[in-house]
């Protein structure tokens, strides 16, 4: 069987008789074509990113790109005189993408022989196979989540969001009560199980267990009365951050059950797992019950576990922990909290269902 063919996460474009008809600098007038036009927003609203190689000058370039209505959608565009390799090089770097996840157009077999040479795991494309472009497996993910589909959005965020924090002159927590973060934590959706399970794959760093929740275990989750299924979502004052993290909680009537903690990586600076864990530990205390977390040591999440024992959670054992439907898997930690009121978070303002009502 053919192994999947891996994603391309960001499509770097030439502007000169690829993206346009023309040469700016040679001709009255360059013009979009509209299945063009189509194959941009497309792309957009599949999660693929898209950026500029172009050698232009790089004001008139992107004023045209302007005019043209598109230039929204390109999130770093590299318009110069260097080589194009050295461009696809900065973007990946500054994207933080694997360079066998980018892909590369341009009509010129030159640009392109001189882009494969110099990043042979760059994919690249001649201009004349735009027209079938969105019909490739490299650019078709088999599901587009919430968050796939403002991706852009949440990236051109990120980086007037880093601008921000580079300019800013004072302490960090300063600087993050400047940015006026919002937090929501809510029972999650239907629509928003491909994200949910995505954070179960993706956070290996900041996930308790390591455990991959399918679309099916979740589903199953979300139909049972006794589990809550939580989605935590992040903003700011530059943009949203999406959904940013994941409970998997079952109840009991002594004790609750956390399954699964799971957190992105991306919003670690900004303290949200220890906000949706102190949020979760307040909500426990208020119902008058314990809490036990599902803990199983990886090569990569020792972070999580700092989070659980500076939250207060321990190794001792307790009574509670009998009423939990069955025993805990080999090499899974339960770890025990008797739960204390939490102060609100001092950084970010949170809005955050009851888990008391249900």
């Amino acid at each position: 069987m053919a192994e999947p063919a891996t994603i391309v996460k960001c499509l770097v474009w030439d502007l000169d008789n690829t993206l346009w008809q023309g040469t700016l600098l040679e001709d009255a007038e360059v013009t979009l074509a509209e299945p063009v036009r189509r194959l941009i927003a497309e792309l957009d609203s599949r999660g693929v990113l898209q950026a500029v190689a172009s050698k232009n000058d790089h004001d008139p370039a992107w004023q045209r790109l302007e005019a043209l209505g598109v230039a929204e959608f390109f999130v770093l565009p590299h318009i110069g005189w260097g080589p194009k390799s050295d461009s696809v090089r900065a973007i990946a770097a500054e994207l933080n993408f694997a360079l066998d996840t980018i892909a590369f157009v341009d009509d010129q077999p030159t640009e392109r022989a001189e882009v494969a040479f110099h990043l042979p795991e760059v994919r690249c494309y001649d201009a004349r196979r735009l027209a079938v472009l969105d019909e490739l497996p490299e650019f078709s993910p088999p599901t587009v989540t919430v968050d796939a589909r403002r991706r852009r959005e949440m990236y051109q965020a990120g980086f007037r969001r880093k601008a921000a924090e580079t300019d800013f002159q004072g302490p960090s927590e300063e600087f993050l009560r400047s940015l006026e973060l919002v937090m929501h934590i809510r029972r999650a959706s239907g629509t928003e199980l491909s994200r949910v399970e995505e954070l179960t794959l993706r956070t290996s760093q900041m996930n308790a267990t390591g455990v991959h929740y399918s679309l099916p275990d979740l589903r199953a989750l979300l139909a049972d009365p006794r589990h809550e299924v939580l989605v935590a979502t992040l903003a700011d004052r530059f943009g949203p951050h999406g959904a940013v993290g994941l409970e998997l909680l079952a109840k009991h009537e002594r004790v609750w059950h956390l399954k699964l903690l799971a957190t992105s990586c991306r919003v670690v600076s900004f303290g949200a797992g220890s906000v949706i864990l102190g949020r979760l530990v307040d909500e426990a205390a208020r119902a008058g019950v314990h809490l036990v977390a599902d803990f199983r040591r990886t090569e990569r999440n020792r972070m999580m576990e700092i989070a659980y024992r500076m939250t207060g959670f321990t190794d001792e054992a307790c009574g509670c922990a009998a009423e939990l439907a069955a025993p805990a898997e080999e090499g899974v930690q339960r770890l025990h909290l008797h739960p204390t009121p939490q102060a609100p978070p001092p950084t970010m303002e949170l809005h955050a269902v009851s888990l008391r009502d249900g």
